[in-house]
């Protein structure tokens, strides 16, 4: 395990882990994430805590930063974003299932349930892959450590191949913002090509 005892240290560990990063598997979750937008699917985000905020912070990227110029949009949500349903379901039934009852009102077959989890153990975040998978939708993960009991779950696993919890959360908005980054700029060539074909 890398010793982080100073700034230069953790840097040097943040550099050493970008270097074993599963690019072609960053890619693969990007070309999964453009076809669900082709295809007028929706788009889950969930997590814990630091994961949460991603969840939400994803879906923003999403929703908002590939509008550009057209009618057609990313259908994404965040189920981390509805404080008073969550509480509800963690007080009236269990803490274990607030995303998973959240899913089950909406999701459908072929749709992508993308779970954020440094540990990937988070038994809430297990329990809504679950109810995606019995609903056949496309479950996806994103995940430090060796991946946890979530990678098990997921038709593709993102895993930050790291021990340490900050250089894992670091690095997993790093893949959020090159998946959101690569996803808009093929989404703007594309927009782009059907613009020339009508001469426009």
């Amino acid at each position: 395990m890398f010793e982080i005892s100073d700034g230069q240290s953790y840097f040097a560990c943040l550099s050493k882990t970008v270097r074993s990063l599963p690019f072609e598997t960053i890619d693969r979750v990007g070309d999964l994430l453009l076809d669900a937008y082709e295809n007028g699917r929706t788009i889950y985000l969930f997590g814990n805590g630091g994961s949460a905020a991603l969840a939400s912070h994803f879906a923003c990227d999403l929703g908002k930063g590939t509008v550009d110029g057209t009618k057609k949009r990313f259908r994404v949500i965040a189920l981390t974003d509805n404080v008073p349903l969550m509480t509800a379901w963690a007080n009236d039934s269990r803490y274990e299932d607030i995303f998973a009852e959240q899913l089950a009102n909406f999701v459908q077959k072929d749709d992508i349930a993308f779970a954020i989890s440094g540990s990937g153990n988070s038994q809430n975040v297990l329990n809504a892959l679950k109810c995606a998978r019995d609903a056949e939708a496309i479950t996806i993960g994103l995940a430090g450590y060796r991946g946890g009991r979530m990678k098990e779950l997921c038709d593709m696993c993102l895993i930050i191949p790291s021990e340490n919890m900050q250089i894992i959360e670091d690095l997993q908005l790093s893949v959020a913002h090159a998946l959101f980054t690569a996803v808009r700029r093929k989404l703007s060539a594309e927009n782009l090509s059907k613009f020339a074909s009508q001469g426009i």
